[in-house]
């Protein structure tokens, strides 16, 4: 039986007594997957794993999102498709210049948001493993969407249920000032819509559907939307609903996106090596298409 031991309040769990390195059997997942519908981040220390050890673990929760270098052509790649590499080093294993298109593009990471929210169908989960960290900094912090929601004033809950948010992955990369998108990348990665309110499945509990890739509120004036996403991002960040994580080496970290947001903290990522690799597990369908679309946004 695996252990389940609560670090916030609200959301975020450690679990012990399973090692990752080894195949998971479904008794086990099926405690794994409870906590994880419950806690939303779930912990794993000392879990060395390999590549091939995080995909199967990750597969065990859906299909997974192959990676994309949507805004670099013909970079080498040290990790197979399955992962992302949010490192700060190369495929030679050298650290990244300052002026690297990959370094300047994961700046954005330091926003808060909730992975691949700019897709169509967006991530139901992320894996994120440590192989090597930095000597201080780099910690991940996490926000409790479904805690944030419940604590919403009763007007505010009325005002957002309905509304749609435009979603794009350039508007979370232009607000850190990153513009290096190719024709094709803007291409495969055209704005979607999704809700901004959404019942999660896992729990059965409403939750905000909440990140920096969110531009603007279909039929409202987009500097208008812009400031209601603001509004709710910044209430949801509030102390009472995030957690910091400290990451050591062989932790993983496994988070749901349908319910959370997270972000990346800086670190002097020019001086020191920092390897973390992600595998992110793909929803089933749109959330406004989860809805049947009658979802309708008003002024």
């Amino acid at each position: 039986m695996v252990t389940v031991k609560k670090l916030h309040p609200h959301f975020m769990a450690a679990i012990g007594d399973v090692d990752l390195t080894q195949p998971v059997s479904a008794a086990v997942f099926s405690e794994i997957e409870a906590a994880f519908n419950a806690n939303a981040v779930l912990l794993f220390r000392d879990q060395p794993v390999t590549e091939a050890q995080q995909v199967a673990f990750s597969a065990l929760f859906g299909s997974l999102i192959p990676t994309t270098n949507y805004h670099r052509e013909g970079e080498k790649s040290r990790l197979r498709r399955e992962l992302a590499d949010v490192s700060n080093i190369d495929h030679k294993g050298q650290l990244l210049a300052a002026d690297d298109d990959r370094r300047l593009h994961s700046q954005a990471n330091q926003l808060w948001h909730t992975d691949a929210s700019f897709k169509h169908v967006p991530a139901r989960c992320s894996l994120l493993s440590a192989h090597e960290v930095p000597p201080s900094s780099g910690e991940t912090e996490f926000a409790d969407l479904r805690a944030a929601y419940d604590a919403l004033r009763e007007e505010r809950k009325r005002e957002i249920e309905g509304l749609v948010a435009e979603h794009s992955i350039l508007r979370s990369r232009e607000q850190m000032g990153f513009a290096g998108y190719n024709e094709a990348a803007r291409a495969e990665l055209p704005p979607v819509q999704q809700v901004l309110t959404r019942v999660h499945p896992g729990s059965g509990r409403k939750t905000l559907y909440l990140a920096a890739h969110a531009s603007h509120i279909i039929g409202w004036p987009v500097e208008k939307g812009r400031r209601l996403i603001e509004a709710l991002i910044a209430h949801a960040t509030q102390p009472e609903f995030t957690y910091r994580h400290e990451w050591r080496v062989g932790d993983l970290i496994i988070w749901d996106n349908r319910c959370t947001m997270h972000r990346a903290r800086p670190y002097e990522d020019l001086m020191h090596r920092r390897d973390m690799r992600r595998s992110t597990v793909s929803d089933e369908i749109n959330t406004v298409e989860a809805l049947g679309g009658t979802y309708a946004s008003a002024l």
